[in-house]
């Protein structure tokens, strides 16, 4: 079934009157405008919205939110609009992105509010070479001696992102379709470039309740405001790849890509695992597809 039902991209301007205006906003030292604009299942978008609903205030990006288990082995450690998950294994842990190198202390305290010890951590994974998501690798190196494994293609970007000047630590280089195993977990690495060239979604099985339940840790989709034939490749590539992928629990590299918070809070009245949601597993990538055509499209309207 085509999962893309549903999107309805709205009408932005175009041709050369498009150009025209985003360059004169330009000289005039104000932000370009804000679209494309798309609506999806009923809520609009434009990328001013994407960006300040994934990151959110400075405090947002810094401050801890309560850590909790999503389902099976894995837990949230992460900041309100940073995603950082832990699993666990006996044979120690593995970190999924470490976020800004100062926020390292909140991961840490996060880890023992759970009862775990960060100097466990054995392996630290992420889903692309931004700051947001791998910076402090270095120092949770430092502190863990855990091994910091990369996606190929992202090596390049991750080793320009040196808090402080540190040399950013790479000990395993990842391909597409390898596998992260630790103490009976495995992760599998999916190539799914386009926001990075070697953007990754890991997918894990996990176990609750006497049943197994596949997961998917999103790699961010959003396409950057000029694409390129190459990037449009890629994300072509992606897409079919992402939509291919068995899921039950959604997750991302931002809270809100998987409505994290309002989740969070269904966990408090009890019931079934509100982390378990298996409708809505191409939610974001239906939102992200949408924009990537409409900017497309506008793209292609501006050409004289």
């Amino acid at each position: 079934m085509n999962k893309t039902h549903g999107l309805a991209v709205i009408a932005c301007l175009g041709g050369v009157a498009v150009a025209g205006s985003s360059m004169m906003a330009r000289a005039q030292g104000q932000p370009p405008p804000d679209r494309p604009a798309v609506t999806v299942r009923g809520q609009t978008y434009t990328p001013r919205s994407i960006l300040a609903r994934n990151m959110g205030t400075d405090a947002d990006q810094t401050s801890q939110f309560p850590p909790h288990k999503v389902i099976g082995n894995i837990y949230y450690v992460g900041t309100r609009t940073l995603s950082a998950f832990l699993v666990t294994t006996p044979q120690g842990h593995i970190l999924i992105n470490t976020t800004y190198e100062r926020n390292v202390p909140v991961l840490e305290k996060s880890v023992s509010d759970l009862g775990f010890k960060f100097p466990d951590i054995r392996i630290v994974l992420a889903t692309h070479a931004h700051g947001d998501h791998q910076e402090g690798d270095a120092l949770v190196k430092q502190r863990t001696g855990a091994q910091v494994m990369v996606m190929a293609e992202d090596v390049p970007a991750v080793q320009n992102i040196k808090p402080g000047g540190k040399d950013h630590p790479v000990d395993r280089v990842l391909r597409d379709g390898d596998t992260v195993s630790l103490g009976g977990t495995t992760l599998v690495a999916h190539l799914t470039a386009g926001h990075t060239r070697g953007c990754t979604t890991w997918t894990t099985r996990v176990q609750e309740g006497g049943r197994g339940y596949n997961v998917v840790f999103h790699c961010s989709l959003r396409a950057p405001g000029k694409i390129s034939p190459a990037v449009e490749a890629e994300f072509n590539r992606t897409l079919k790849v992402v939509r291919e992928l068995p899921c039950d629990v959604p997750l991302g590299d931002h809270p809100a890509q998987y409505n994290m918070h309002a989740k969070h809070a269904r966990l408090q009245s009890g019931g079934a695992n509100p982390f378990v949601d298996a409708e809505n597993c191409d939610l974001e990538t239906d939102i992200q597809e949408a924009m990537f055509k409409a900017g497309l499209e506008e793209q292609a309207k501006a050409v004289p």
